[in-house]
C-alpha cells in the first residue's frame, strides 16, 4: 500500500482560490481592452507588445504588453484546475503559487515606476489607475499564498472513510487494505522522471542562456546605466503594466531556474511551474524574434556582428526550449489511486476464513468480548 501522507486543499480554499484568479484575470484583460479601444487599428496593440515604442496619443501611453495575455491565460486555467475536483491538491497548489509568483516578479517594480517624477508627462488619472491595478495584483497574489497555506487539512487513514470506503466488520480480526497494482509511488500529479529530466535541462539551460546575457549587460553597460534598465527609467519606459526590461529578464530566468530545480526534484509542484515558467519564457523569445524579423535583421543575419547573432540565436533558443518544456511538463504526472485500490480487507470473522495478503496472522486466543 501506499506510505505517502499528503495534505489536501479544502474545497472552500480551492473555491476562493478560483475566486482571486478570476479577479487577476479581470483586472489584466481590462487593461488588454483599453488599449484596443484607444488604437487606432487594432494591429497597433499587437506592435506595440513587439516593442514598438510609438505612443498611441499625447499624453497617454500603451499600458500592456505581450505577457499580459499569458497572464491572463494562465489565471483562467489556474481557475479551472482549482475548480476540478479531480486534480491532485498538490497540482492545484503549485498552479496557485506560480501564478502569484508570476504576478508579484512582474509587477512589483510598477510600484515605484508608476510614481516616479519622470512620468509627469502622462495623465496622473491614467498612472495613479495603472498604480493601483498593480497594488491590487499584489495583494490578489499574496491571498493566494495565504490560501494555499490555510487551505491545507492533512490526509491520512482518517479520511478513508471519508472517501466512502467501507469499514470492517467489528468482528473481524484484522484489517489491511490491498496493493494498488500499476501505480507509480510518489504524490499525486508528481512528474515521471522522463518529462522531469527533460523540463530541467531545458529550462535550466534557457535560464543560466538570459543570466549570462545580462550579466554582459551589466558589465558592458555599466551599474548606473543597467541599473536604470533594471529598477526603471524614461529611457526603457515601454507600457505602464510592463516592467523594466532588465527586470523583466532577470525574473524569467529567476522562474526558469527555479522549475528547473523542482523538476529535477520531481516536486508534485513542479508541473505547474515549469508550464508558467516555460511560456513566459517561450513568449518573451518569440517577441524578440518577430521584432528581428520586423526589422529585415533576421534576413541578413549572417552579415549581422557575432554579438547580434548570438543574441537572435539566444531569443531562438528561449523561444524552442519554452515550447519544448510546455509540452513535456503539460503531460500527466503520476495519478492518485483509484478508490478501490484502497480495499477494506478484514479476516477473521468467519472459521476457516482464508488470511488477505501482507496480513500478520491471527491470534491464538482472540480478546475478551471479540
Amino acid at each position: 500500500m501506499s506510505t505517502v501522507r499528503d495534505s489536501v486543499l479544502t474545497r472552500g480554499a480551492r473555491g476562493l482560490g478560483a475566486l482571486v484568479c478570476l479577479l487577476l484575470a479581470l483586472l489584466s484583460a481590462g487593461w488588454i481592452i483599453r488599449d484596443l479601444t484607444i488604437a487606432q487599428h487594432g494591429a497597433d496593440v499587437w506592435w506595440s507588445w513587439l516593442g514598438e515604442t510609438s505612443r498611441p496619443r499625447e499624453f497617454t501611453a500603451w499600458a500592456t504588453s505581450a505577457l499580459d495575455p499569458l497572464l491572463v491565460l494562465g489565471a483562467l486555467l489556474a481557475a479551472v484546475t482549482a475548480l476540478r475536483t479531480t486534480v491532485p491538491s498538490s497540482v492545484v497548489t503549485g498552479a496557485l503559487l506560480s501564478l502569484a509568483t508570476a504576478t508579484a516578479l512582474l509587477r512589483t517594480p510598477l510600484v515605484w515606476m508608476l510614481g516616479a517624477g519622470w512620468l509627469q508627462g502622462l495623465d496622473s488619472g491614467l498612472t495613479a489607475r495603472a498604480r493601483l491595478t498593480a497594488l491590487t495584483q499584489l495583494a490578489l497574489a499574496v491571498a493566494l499564498i495565504v490560501v494555499s497555506a490555510a487551505g491545507r487539512r492533512p490526509h491520512g487513514p482518517a479520511g478513508h472513510g471519508a472517501r466512502g470506503l467501507p469499514e470492517p466488520a467489528s468482528s473481524a480480526y484484522g484489517v489491511v487494505r490491498a496493493v494498488p497494482q500499476g501505480v507509480a509511488p510518489g504524490a499525486p500529479g508528481r512528474p515521471f522522471k522522463g518529462p522531469a529530466v527533460t523540463v530541467a535541462v531545458l529550462l535550466g539551460a534557457a535560464g543560466l542562456a538570459v543570466t549570462c546575457w545580462e550579466i554582459r549587460w551589466w558589465e558592458q553597460l555599466g551599474g548606473d546605466i543597467y541599473g536604470k534598465g533594471l529598477l526603471g527609467d524614461a529611457s526603457v519606459f515601454r507600457a505602464l503594466l510592463q516592467p523594466p526590461v532588465h527586470w523583466q529578464a532577470l525574473a524569467l530566468a529567476l522562474s526558469a531556474l527555479a522549475a528547473a530545480a523542482a523538476a529535477l526534484r520531481r516536486a508534485a509542484w513542479a508541473r505547474p511551474a515549469a508550464l508558467t515558467a516555460a511560456s513566459l519564457l517561450s513568449v518573451h523569445g518569440a517577441v524578440a524574434l518577430v521584432f528581428v524579423l520586423r526589422t529585415g535583421e533576421l534576413g541578413r543575419l549572417a552579415a549581422l556582428p557575432v554579438r547580434a547573432q548570438l543574441e537572435v540565436g539566444t531569443a531562438a533558443f528561449g523561444a524552442a526550449a519554452g515550447l519544448a518544456a510546455v509540452i513535456a511538463a503539460g503531460r500527466p504526472g503520476v495519478p492518485a489511486a483509484a478508490p478501490d485500490a484502497d480495499e477494506v480487507l478484514a479476516y477473521g470473522a468467519a472459521p476457516g476464513e482464508a488470511r488477505p495478503p501482507h496480513a500478520p496472522p491471527p491470534p491464538s486466543t482472540l480478546p475478551p468480548g471479540w
